[in-house]
């Protein structure tokens, strides 16, 4: 199997809402511009036992004391260890309820993936693969902090593409039968969570619902290709975490030879989460290029492309921005799948050699405001649907980077669960 049950530590406060909304932070990627955030949680842990102390917040990886804050970590691992203040609970998944801040409910069931099943690079023919390009220069910071761990925390958010919503969510409904091993606010702000332990019957039938998913023949039918190797599982949240997962297991192989294929550390710690479970709202990320002719992008773009700039054109449509004002472009005969897609790879070829640079924006507003004169340009993308998610990863690879936004950072994955990879 891919995705497995497995033993999952939870601090033996787990019922204490008060001591769990201090031991459980946001995902370490988040607030990277924003240390009064971290301030505030620090203040809120103070003493008490908490993931804060496990992990190293992204905002510090570049700082001077960095290695000593990863020493504190591993020391910190140590010590919850041997002063016994978690609970194992083995062979299992946890089924997730979080309510968002703004009162959706997003369903999850946390698990383990088998890292023989993945790879980050573009083109990859895995069963687990990255949606977006993974940027190499970001995973040794992150592998120095995981190399003498000894446990894990994820802020790992996989996907499946159940758009009959029978495999995760079937778990509402039955969860009266499960155990609860947690339900508290979050802190910050940021909604709440409730734990379950799945019974054994749900785990089974869990099982038998991924395993009909992993079939070549209902893969090629389902998107209309002819391929041998299916996707099954695509990232979410936590690329980079992942690959510095792979990469220490990868490194372990290389050290011990097939012994590595027993170790815990094959595994990582996620959540899994449906692709159309009705919390999640792909966002579209709009570009603005500074100190560029947008005149040049568009002659480049007709040079490689037909392009119409009728309103009523079908094919790959976005809004320039330049001076002022907007106009639709519509490229008649592209060659990637994604919109996002054809405007980047153009985007990179011309500015990859001057001073000019790329900015990713969420609001069309701030487009707009920064594209009033003729210094910059501006695209504005349309979201991207669901639907194309998969397609897209299978037909042209991993994403463009930046294609798409996946909920705020208040509503990221925290940490709670943890396990063991040594």
């Amino acid at each position: 199997m891919t995705f497995n049950r497995t033993d999952i530590l939870l601090p033996k406060f787990s019922h204490d809402k008060d001591l769990m909304k201090k031991w459980s932070i946001v995902a370490c990627d988040q607030y990277t511009s924003e240390p009064d955030y971290w301030n505030e949680v620090s203040k809120l842990v103070e003493d008490n036992y908490s993931a804060l102390n496990l992990i190293i917040p992204e905002i510090y990886l570049n700082d001077a004391d960095i290695d000593s804050r990863i020493k504190n970590a591993n020391l910190n691992m140590n010590k919850y260890i041997d002063v016994g203040i978690f609970t194992e609970h083995k062979n299992t998944y946890i089924y997730v309820e979080r309510t968002l801040k703004n009162g959706v409910k997003r369903l999850g069931i946390v698990g383990a993936v088998d890292l023989e099943e993945y790879d980050y690079q573009k083109g990859s023919q895995t069963k687990i693969r990255a949606t977006e390009g993974t940027v190499l220069s970001r995973i040794p910071p992150r592998l120095k902090v995981r190399q003498d761990a000894l446990i894990e925390l994820p802020h790992i958010m996989m996907l499946i593409d159940d758009i009959d919503c029978d495999i995760i969510e079937y778990n509402e409904a039955i969860k009266s039968s499960f155990e609860t091993v947690y339900d508290f606010d979050l802190a910050m702000d940021s909604g709440h969570i409730t734990g379950y332990k799945m019974s054994k019957d749900a785990c089974d039938l869990l099982d038998e619902k991924l395993h009909k998913l992993d079939s070549v023949d209902a893969f090629n039918k389902k998107y209309g290709v002819n391929m041998e190797h299916p996707l099954i599982f695509a990232m979410g949240d936590g690329n980079h975490s992942l690959a510095t997962a792979k990469t220490y297991y990868e490194n372990l192989k290389k050290e011990i030879g097939e012994a590595a294929k027993e170790s815990p550390a094959r595994f990582a710690l996620c959540e899994l989460v449906n692709l159309h479970d009705k919390s999640l709202e792909f966002e579209a990320i709009h570009r603005v290029v500074f100190n560029f002719d947008g005149n040049v992008f568009l002659k480049a773009l007709e040079e490689k492309y037909d392009i119409s700039y009728a309103d009523d054109a079908k094919g790959q449509a976005f809004v320039y921005v330049y001076g002022g004002e907007k106009k639709k472009v519509t490229v008649l005969n592209p060659n990637e799948y994604l919109t996002v897609a054809t405007v980047q790879n153009l985007l990179d070829e011309l500015t990859k050699d001057n001073d000019s640079e790329i900015d990713y924006i969420h609001g069309e507003d701030v487009v707009c405001k920064l594209c009033e004169n003729k210094s910059n340009f501006g695209i504005i993308f349309d979201a991207m649907k669901k639907t194309d998610l998969y397609k897209s990863v299978i037909m042209d690879g991993a994403l463009p980077r930046k294609t798409f936004s996946m909920g705020e950072a208040c509503d990221k994955r925290f940490y709670i669960e943890a396990r063991k990879i040594k």
